[in-house]
Order: structure tokens, then C-alpha cells, then sequence
């Protein structure tokens, strides 16, 4: 198990794969891409020739073909989207992968600017028209589109904005997205004698030594400093991008956006940060009181934050270790899941070798039905890599499954896809558990694993209250950097516990959080999706559920074609019920009584 490289070197290791992207073409340069464009753009115009203005008028049948086509255009413009947006994933810094992905991102752009009309007239058919019209057994298939398309019918503009908005944001807010990504995906960050990756320097944050979490984290803080007006300015605009396009749209709320995209009540989601917000001190602060001292310590310094509680969690874990440990913990629940996971090593549908340049996060693209899903992260041989694996490999299984859905019906709401990826976690968790004897080292596999669900619960609930400061202060006007960060310092004080003590540079933290910019109150989906898994596993394992394994495989398969409460029936779950959420928490704190 122990490798005695450093990080740097290990990240190198021959072993770690990098993806293999020719399903979808076999480079940029691919002439078939500039024949897709083509051939895209003229369907779209023949869509748009034999369509426009007349949906709401069309019979059954004929509808359905049309929804047929729409899907058929839009699954090839997804197909060279996902494309364009993995290769530039894979290296921000390359001049010729940013030229493909913006121009590729515009041609987009206008084709589906012609196909706007589309979904805009289907929320013009009268309500009871489109109730006789469900009644055919052909265009029933299609009604979990129609219904979601619907639950927007409220908050749309008029064809012409809706328009001239789709085409805006290429350099409107997607401009400023990609200014964040490439800024942050290339910082770089003096490390004693070494200029570090975003990658490389944040590795060292969980470093033994506390020598070196302590220059790390001065160093993070101090190019973080660098560059935090420019984070603060993107931060500013993209908060007031939002507040314009809420204020037109008619949302009364900033996260509610969010919520009517997860297809989830406001109620829902204020429950569970309540809940949440209730348990911090009985979980986060609890949890790092006992950890100062495991590590012997009166307190903490911010960079103990992920401080390991033993040398052992230093010991390096090659790829292929990996690779076997979370397919065996996959296979041990499911052959199935195992099988289909084995299929993204064996196809190198997964890039995980740290690369000047990559994407510093972690994803797993669901791309289009007629290709399949793609996986990046940043392996370097820590337990927490392994578990980011069992868990991107969670969305990656379940993305494969619901591809049978069709394009238009196989996205989940990101509440429910990230309960698959959780449980993917617990999975692994457990069987990493289970193969270790020594009651002692038992303790520290499960303060790993409470330190990881705090990180998924409070402290993803805590970055939702940040944002929330944010968006409701830029109503009031530009907000100065010093005051972004004043709510940075609030926010994690509460949250954490008064055992931490933050020298200045903290105050930057917020700036590198790509979840802020990219998706505006996403992060709650990490917290429900953790609490429901909580549920979901104690129900498992308590056995009272009769197959559930297949029923767990079969929730999995529905993409998007059932809302939480459906989906959750065979289970007997209702997260209307406050005591679900505490159930969830409790097990964390449960976890916290065990070390």
C-alpha cells in the first residue's frame, strides 16, 4: 500500500489513465466535425421551416414525430458540446483547445437560437388540450418532457428574448465563467523553492506535516489574494446577471431558480438547511473538538482543516488498487453496477492524471445517449482520491443507465444524481471498513469518513448560506471585496466551531470554488443527496426492503422521468418529513460517538 513518492512525482505514476475521446471524434480537426455542424444547422433550419408557430396546433401523433426530431437535432448539438467542453477540460491552458471550445460553443449557439420556439410554444397548447392530447399512447411517452418543459411555463420570456438572452450569454455570462475557469484552472502558487499547480498545492493542505499545510496555505491564500479582485468582480457581475435574468423572469427568490431546474420545493430545501444548521455544533463542532485532540492540540489552525489523524493516511494507493477496491465494494452490492463500472477503466472512459493545465475539480459527464459518460479527476493516491473515484463513478454508472431514456429524458435533477454518487461512497466506505481488523485503525477509517461527510453536508450548506449573503447584498449594488469576504469569515465560524483559529489569507478561501460561479446554489445537492443515501443505506442494510438491490438499480434506470416523490415510494422515503433529514445527520453524529 505505501509508496514513498511525493505527490508530485506520484501523479505521474504510468498506471493513472487519461480518456480516450475518439467516440466522439477522432480530434478537432476531424473533418466529420465541420460536416456535423452542417448538417445540424440545416436540420435545425428545416425544424424551424416546418414548425414554427404551429405547435399548438398540432394533433397527437404529429407532435410526437416533432418532439422526435427535436430530440435527434438536440442529442447531435449535445454530442459536439460535450466534445468541445471535455477537451477544453482537459487543458485550460491550451491556446487551440479555448479556440475550439468558444467557437464551437457560438456555432451552437445560433443553431439552437432557431429552435428556441420550440419548447416556448409547446407552454402555449391550453391546458386541457394538452390533457386530451396525453391521452394518445404515442406522445404519453414523451410526458415527463412535456411536464417539465411546463414547470417553467410561468418564468419564460417571449420568443424574441429568450433569444436574444441564449445568444447573449456567450459573452455575457459564459464569457465570465470562462475567464474563472482558465484563471483558476492556471493559477500558479509559490511553494518554497516550487511554483505548484492548483492541483498539487491543495494536495499538501492534507499533508502530515503541519509544516507544510502551513506554507501551503499561506501560499494558496497569497496568490488567492493576488487575484481576488478580479474573483470579486466576476463574482459581482455574475450575482447581478443572475438577479436580472430572476427579476425578468418573475422568480421572487434567488436559489428558487435553482430548486424549479431540481424540480423541489423551496419548503424542501429550507427544511433541510435548517435541520442542517441545527447540527452543527452537535456534528462539525463536536467533530473538531475531538480531532484537536486526537492531533494534541487546544485548537486548530485553518490548514488542520484536513489534516490526517495518522501517517497511515499518507501511505499512497496505486490506481489499479484503487480501481479493484471500488469495483469490488460496487460488485458486493450490485454484479451489475460492478460491470458497468468496469466497462469506464477498461474503455478509458476516465481521465485522472494530474496535468498542467486540467480542470483542478471533478466530473462525470453525462454527454448524449449515442456515446456514453466521461469521468475527470485529479488522481494522487490519497484514501480521499479513491473515494472521489467511487464517487464520480456512482454519477457515471447511473448516467448509463438512464441513457435509455433518450436525450431529453435521461438528465436526473441534481439532488437525486448525487445520491447515486454518495452511495457509491458509503459503498466503498464500508468495504474498506470491513477489511480492516485493527479496532483502533476502524476509529480513523471512520473519522475519515465523518470528515468527508462533513464536508458534504455542513460544509456544502454552509457555502449555500455564503451565496445566499452574496445574492441578497448585490441587490443593494456592487459588493466591495472586503465585505465578500467579511461573509466568508462569518459563515465559516458558525459552521466549523469556535476550535479554529484563520489567520488573514483565509478570508480569500471563497475565491476558488468553481460550484459559485458555474452553478449558483448547486451545492445543497451534495447535503440532500448525503442524507438520503444516509436513509437509503440504513435501509439496505436493515433488510425490511424486499429486493432492493434491483429496485435501487431500477430508480436508477428512470433518468428523469419521475420526480423525488415517485422515485423514492419503493422505498418508503418522504423527505417532506423533518425527521427523515434528522435521521440522515444522525448518522454522522452516530459515526462521531464511534471514535
Amino acid at each position: 500500500m505505501k509508496d514513498n513518492k511525493n505527490s508530485a512525482n506520484f501523479s505521474q505514476n504510468i498506471d493513472i489513465p487519461q480518456w480516450d475521446l475518439t467516440d466522439f471524434y477522432d480530434g478537432i480537426d476531424d473533418k466529420k466535425l465541420d460536416q456535423d455542424f452542417i448538417e445540424i444547422s440545416k436540420a435545425s433550419d428545416e425544424f424551424a421551416t416546418e414548425y414554427n408557430k404551429k405547435i399548438a396546433k398540432l394533433s397527437a401523433n404529429p407532435l410526437f414525430e416533432a418532439i422526435k426530431k427535436y430530440e435527434e437535432i438536440s442529442e447531435k448539438i449535445g454530442k459536439i458540446a460535450s466534445f468541445s467542453y471535455l477537451i477544453y477540460a482537459s487543458d485550460t491552458s491550451n491556446a487551440k483547445n479555448l479556440a475550439f471550445f468558444q467557437n464551437s460553443s457560438e456555432k451552437l449557439s445560433e443553431i439552437q437560437s432557431k429552435l428556441l420556439f420550440f419548447t416556448l410554444e409547446i407552454n402555449e397548447i391550453d391546458e386541457n388540450d394538452l390533457k386530451s392530447l396525453l391521452e394518445n399512447e404515442n406522445l404519453s411517452y414523451f410526458k415527463p418532457f412535456i411536464r417539465d418543459v411546463r414547470a417553467f411555463r410561468k418564468y419564460q420570456l417571449s420568443e424574441e428574448l429568450e433569444k436574444f438572452n441564449l445568444e447573449k450569454s456567450i459573452t455575457g455570462r459564459n464569457a465570465f465563467i470562462r475567464l474563472f475557469d482558465e484563471t483558476s484552472n492556471n493559477l500558479k502558487f509559490e511553494y518554497r523553492d516550487q511554483t505548484l499547480s492548483c492541483q498539487e498545492i491543495f494536495n499538501l493542505m492534507s499533508s502530515s506535516d503541519e509544516d507544510e499545510r502551513k506554507d501551503a496555505a499561506k501560499a494558496i491564500g497569497k496568490t488567492l489574494g493576488d487575484n481576488s479582485k478580479l474573483f470579486a468582480y466576476i463574482t459581482n457581475i455574475l450575482a447581478k446577471d443572475k438577479a436580472i435574468n430572476d427579476s425578468w423572469r418573475g422568480f421572487t427568490k434567488p436559489i428558487s431558480s435553482r430548486n424549479l431546474d431540481n424540480f423541489i420545493e423551496d419548503e424542501i430545501v429550507d427544511l433541510l438547511v435548517k435541520k442542517v444548521k441545527q447540527n452543527y455544533q452537535n456534528i462539525s463542532h463536536r467533530y473538531y473538538e475531538k480531532k484537536a485532540q486526537i492531533l494534541g492540540k487546544k485548537s486548530l489552525n485553518y490548514w488542520d482543516r484536513n489534516a490526517p489523524l495518522s501517517n497511515e493516511e499518507n501511505s499512497k494507493i496505486s490506481w489499479p488498487q484503487a480501481k479493484d477496491l471500488v469495483l469490488s465494494a460496487y460488485s458486493e452490492f450490485s454484479p451489475q453496477m460492478a460491470e458497468i463500472g468496469k466497462i469506464f477503466f477498461d474503455k478509458n472512459w476516465i481521465d485522472a492524471k494530474v496535468v498542467k493545465g486540467k480542470d483542478n475539480g471533478a466530473f462525470s459527464h453525462p454527454c448524449v445517449p449515442s456515446v456514453h459518460p466521461y469521468i475527470l479527476m485529479n488522481y494522487q493516491g490519497k484514501v480521499r482520491d479513491v473515494m472521489t473515484l467511487a464517487h464520480e463513478l456512482g454519477h457515471g454508472v447511473h448516467q448509463y443507465l438512464s441513457a435509455s431514456q433518450g436525450y431529453l429524458m435521461a438528465s436526473t435533477p441534481l439532488t437525486l444524481s448525487e445520491t447515486a454518487s454518495v452511495f457509491g461512497e458509503q459503498l466503498t466506505f464500508q468495504k474498506i471498513l470491513k477489511n480492516e481488523e485493527d479496532s483502533e485503525k476502524k476509529k480513523l477509517i471512520i473519522a475519515n469518513k465523518v470528515e468527508d461527510m462533513i464536508n458534504t453536508v455542513v460544509r456544502q450548506i454552509a457555502f449555500l448560506e455564503f451565496e445566499r449573503k452574496i445574492h441578497d447584498e448585490r441587490k443593494k449594488g456592487e459588493i466591495p471585496l472586503n465585505k465578500i469576504c467579511e461573509f466568508w469569515m462569518e459563515i465559516q465560524k458558525e459552521s466549523l466551531g469556535p476550535i479554529f483559529q484563520y489567520d488573514e489569507e483565509y478570508k480569500y478561501f471563497w475565491s476558488y470554488i468553481p460550484h459559485f460561479i458555474h452553478s449558483p446554489f448547486y451545492v445543497y445537492s451534495y447535503a440532500f443527496g448525503d442524507c438520503l443515501v444516509n436513509s437509503l443505506y440504513g435501509i439496505y442494510k436493515s433488510g425490511k426492503i424486499d429486493n432492493f438491490e434491483t429496485k435501487y438499480i431500477d430508480m436508477l434506470k428512470l433518468g428523469g422521468t419521475k420526480h423525488h416523490k415517485e422515485m423514492l415510494q419503493p422505498f418508503n422515503l418522504s423527505i417532506k418529513d423533518e425527521a427523515f433529514w434528522q435521521s440522515g445527520l444522525d448518522v454522522i453524529s452516530g459515526y462521531i460517538d464511534k471514535i
